[in-house]
């Protein structure tokens, strides 16, 4: 029998996501957005996916990912700057899955899935122009799939470092919705593409996120959340 508390929690969480909804005005598809928009400088991102509906806390999309950006000292990387990474390229529909980890996973799902054979993709930082230009065509199958998540994005303008709120926030949610080593709470749909990535960590959790999958939120998470999305709802 799944954890109560656990439950609550979560269903808590998606109580406060759906006030955030209402604060930015809505979800977003990266297909519809572009670095013209007004973005915070900082925040985390919590993406949803077609057909990954919530089964055990009241209706609604549940989320897959959840992320965030200049998690290290000096870090000069905006909330759209990363966004645009998992985005891809607006000219080709490719990318660089190098750049994003999001891409590099989402892309071994699809290679699982279709029987697609793409032998370098994931091999390396970086990559010689070629083997980027033989891998355009996956990283385009990349993009379409990555484009059509809505997302939500929650601004927190704290300054780069491994100890910033941002990080918090991030690893915390990541933390509490995960399924790994943990009674399942709105498990992923049978259907769900996560299933075919060759991470197991995203297979069991249930989430496009590999790190603090197997960690336990703080008890203090919610209410900072909370406070936060009502700074969001006052600006």
């Amino acid at each position: 029998m799944m954890h109560p508390q656990r439950r609550e929690d979560i269903e808590r969480f998606y109580c406060l996501l759906d006030d955030l909804e209402r604060a930015i005005g809505g979800a977003r598809t990266l297909a519809e957005c572009d670095g013209r928009m007004e973005w915070p400088q900082r925040g985390v991102y919590f993406f949803q996916e077609a057909g990954e509906e919530r089964s055990d806390t009241g209706r609604g999309p549940r989320i897959v990912r959840v992320g965030t950006h200049a998690l290290t000292s000096k870090a000069k990387t905006t909330l759209w700057k990363r966004l645009s990474q998992h985005r891809g390229l607006v000219t080709t529909g490719g990318g660089n899955h190098r750049g994003s980890i999001f891409r590099l996973i989402t892309g071994t799902a699809l290679i699982e899935r279709e029987g697609y054979e793409c032998k370098t993709w994931g091999q390396g930082s970086s990559a010689p122009r070629e083997v980027c230009a033989s891998e355009v065509w996956l990283e385009q199958a990349v993009s379409k799939a990555i484009r059509a998540m809505p997302f939500l994005w929650l601004p927190i303008d704290d300054e780069p470092g491994p100890d910033s709120l941002r990080g918090y926030i991030e690893r915390n949610t990541i933390a509490l919705l995960s399924n790994y080593a943990k009674e399942p709470v709105d498990p992923p749909s049978a259907d769900w593409l996560g299933h075919h990535c060759s991470r197991e960590r995203v297979r069991k959790s249930g989430l496009w996120n590999q790190n603090h999958v197997d960690e336990h939120p703080d008890p203090e998470f919610l209410g900072k959340l909370e406070q936060l999305i009502h700074q969001t709802k006052e600006a």
